[in-house]
């Protein structure tokens, strides 16, 4: 075959260290927009981003050349060298150490932008840990509740 041809979506979740509530909304804007720059750098596409005080979620679309651990692991490199050396969010110590990555397929797309984008509503009523339970069941993931 003489080309390569993938649809690689990516819902990734990640939240702050221990799930601490120090992602305020005045400055949210700035790092999702920083984030975005990042993607772009790593010939990413991104779709959506957005999330709470507590934890971030990202909807892209990686190149084969990078693997999702990889794409993860300079998001959030990247993310807290801006957060320190602009001095925001200044309860922010890191991320925690894992991550959640679902695929998405074609026909969800829509669905899950629109989930992203409504994440302030969507936590009014439920809290990280119920919402990351719920996305691991739904992708058929097992989990141990000790390591969430």
């Amino acid at each position: 075959m003489a080309n390569t041809f993938t649809q690689l979506d990516y819902h990734i979740v990640f939240s702050t260290k221990d799930r601490r509530p120090v992602l305020d909304s005045t400055r949210r804007e700035e790092l999702y927009r920083y984030i975005w720059g990042a993607h772009k750098n790593m010939g990413c596409k991104l779709h959506r981003i957005g999330g709470v005080e507590d934890h971030v979620h990202i909807f892209a679309s990686l190149p084969t050349t990078l693997c999702i651990a990889d794409f993860v692991k300079e998001v959030k490199t990247e993310a807290t060298k801006w957060i320190k050396r602009e001095g925001v969010f200044p309860e922010f110590t890191s991320w925690q150490d894992g991550y959640g990555a679902f695929t998405v397929s074609q026909e969800h797309r829509d669905a899950v932008i629109t989930y992203i984008k409504d994440q302030p509503d969507h936590h009014r009523g439920v809290s990280f840990v119920e919402e990351y339970k719920r996305l691991l069941t739904q992708a058929g993931i097992s989990f141990d509740e000790q390591y969430l």
